[in-house]
């Protein structure tokens, strides 16, 4: 399914292949009753009104008018079919992007943009909704076309030969513009998703942006990528536009040529007037096949666009493993810097470069490629949901999701008051709200800085995961909030594992287990106090950071 967008799109169609049936039997059945009615016409005209036979010309014109209404039910069932098809491939889709997404958790932003997952969820989910037409009324138009050239070849083969000739001459006069438009809107749904990415970065950061005066800038940026974005669209647009031109004009041409050929053949007795009207109503009807195959083509080459963005989403690694954790509290262990985190302990990593801790974190957590192992197992061995109930990295980038204070500490839990309280104050958070009712925006546009990084490790300490990982918990808040956090921490997860990435000698000093790195590994490990006095390198770090701290 995820092999290429090619096999994605067939997926799709056998997915809903009795969706696709239905869409290509009744546009053939109304396609089968247009090229009906122009022999009907020929009947009525050569055996009814030219030869004034009144009887025959009214049963022909019943037939006529009976293909008509029917026609016409034909054609609504024919289009009901086809949304229904394209609306179904269209959310399955959207499904899909929806459970890739909520698979890869917080690892998601380390995977892909969210301006990708938005252009995704929003564009091109419903463009491969409407690749699939080439499996209904694509199938119909070739139908339709074929069932022309066998009603011409019995007026006349020398038509019938110019229909099999000119129709394959049309979809190759197409096919360059087609794969031009592949090219250039591949690289326009690379800027897109670029652009929306930038989009929403901005209105995340818009609170910020306003307090620092850099609204404007960033709005001239994208204005500028947009500019570059509309003038590659152009680029797109052209031979777009061409196809849509030929579609509408070249099977008027075709249309005109046969008529030519059938006047003359008229005019020289080879074919009745009756034939020659049904000849024009037969080519009239094929402009109609020749258009939808044409723009069947469009839709297709877009739909490949989209799905190969949609299967690169997919095959983003993510959990496809069962194995199960372990039994019991265990160890975890990250062999590229040497840091190990024992069950029941709170250990604290400290260096002078914090990528190079959040790295850490994000490798204990299994959020990208890790080595770590848990109970001397590789990590990635176990099944992420197992990982994922036991093993909580705290990011402080993570979104607080609109609701009630209640609703947000809780989280997945069912809230109790007794427990989301005792967690804000673990987390310091009293002076959020007194009402564990109040409405929380999304993100916490409606809290400052500080409150939102608490409301964040209340929500962590709700969980009470196994081991709870996080990095500088406390780096938003005052010296004295600071030291209240560390104390309530520490005896809030007795008994459990945490590991902190910090530098503050506050929470440092509360560590059973100090870690000091350097250049991403592990330099020297013990306490606070041991390593202040046994490593200048630790020691010149705690003192920096302890000098800021005295200086703010």
């Amino acid at each position: 399914m995820t092999r290429g967008p090619v096999r994605f799109l067939w997926w799709l169609a056998t997915e809903y292949r009795g969706r696709v049936a239905l869409g290509a039997m009744f546009g053939s059945l109304w396609f089968l009753s247009l090229a009906f009615t122009p022999w009907l016409m020929a009947q009525a005209i050569d055996h009814g009104l030219h030869p004034h036979n009144v009887g025959a010309l009214v049963l022909w014109c019943v037939a006529v008018l009976v293909t008509g209404v029917a026609s016409a039910g034909l054609g609504i069932m024919r289009h009901r079919s086809m949304t229904k098809l394209r609306l179904a491939a269209a959310l399955r889709t959207a499904d899909l992007v929806m459970t890739q997404a909520t698979r890869l958790g917080a690892a998601l932003p380390r995977r892909v943009t969210a301006g990708e997952v938005v252009t995704i969820g929003i564009s091109d989910v419903w463009t491969i909704g409407r690749a699939m037409n080439v499996g209904g009324v694509g199938v119909a138009s070739l139908v339709a076309c074929t069932t022309i050239a066998i009603l011409l070849d019995r007026t006349s083969p020398k038509l019938a030969l110019v229909v099999l000739v000119g129709v394959p001459v049309l979809a190759l006069t197409v096919a360059p513009l087609l794969r031009r438009t592949q090219r250039a809107g591949s690289r326009y749904r690379e800027h897109q998703g670029l652009l929306n990415a930038r989009l929403v970065d901005v209105l995340g950061g818009l609170r910020i942006l306003n307090g620092l005066g850099g609204k404007e800038i960033h709005q001239h940026r994208y204005e500028r990528q947009s500019a570059a974005l509309r003038d590659l669209g152009y680029r797109v647009g052209g031979p777009s536009s061409w196809i849509g031109a030929l579609g509408e004009g070249l099977p008027v041409v075709f249309l005109a040529v046969v008529v030519w050929m059938a006047a003359r053949l008229a005019a020289t007795g080879e074919i009745t007037v009756g034939q020659l009207i049904a000849v024009y109503g037969y080519t009239a009807m094929l402009v109609i096949p020749v258009n939808v195959l044409i723009f069947c083509g469009f839709d297709t080459v877009h739909g490949l666009v989209a799905a190969r963005r949609v299967t690169t989403f997919l095959r983003l690694p993510g959990d496809d493993l069962a194995g199960a954790p372990p039994g019991a509290p265990a160890a975890l262990a990250d062999p590229e810097s040497g840091v190990v985190a024992e069950p029941g302990q709170f250990t604290a990593l400290a260096g002078h470069s914090p990528q190079d801790a959040a790295a850490i974190v994000d490798r204990l957590g299994r959020y990208g490629p890790t080595r770590a192992t848990w109970g001397g197992r590789p990590l990635a061995e176990f099944a992420l949901p197992g990982v994922r109930e036991r093993i909580l990295v705290a990011d402080q980038d993570a979104d607080l999701f609109a609701g009630t204070l209640r609703e947000v500490v809780a989280g997945r839990d069912e809230p109790g008051d007794d427990r989301v309280r005792a967690a804000i104050d673990t987390a310091v958070a009293q002076d959020v709200a007194t009402d564990l009712g109040r409405e929380i925006e999304w993100r916490g546009r409606n809290l400052s800085g500080g409150q939102r990084q608490r409301v964040r490790l209340a929500r962590a300490v709700h969980a009470d995961p196994e081991m709870l990982l996080t990095v500088e918990p406390t780096s938003a808040v005052d010296a004295h909030t600071e030291s209240a956090i560390a104390e309530r921490l520490v005896a809030a997860r007795a008994g459990r594992g945490t590991v902190v990435a910090t530098t503050s000698p506050v929470l440092l000093d509360r560590a059973d287990v100090v870690h000091y790195l350097v250049d991403g590994r592990v330099a020297a490990t013990g306490t606070h106090r041991s390593l202040l006095a046994g490593e200048p390198g630790y020691r010149d770090l705690v003192t920096r950071v302890f000098g800021e701290e005295e200086a703010a």
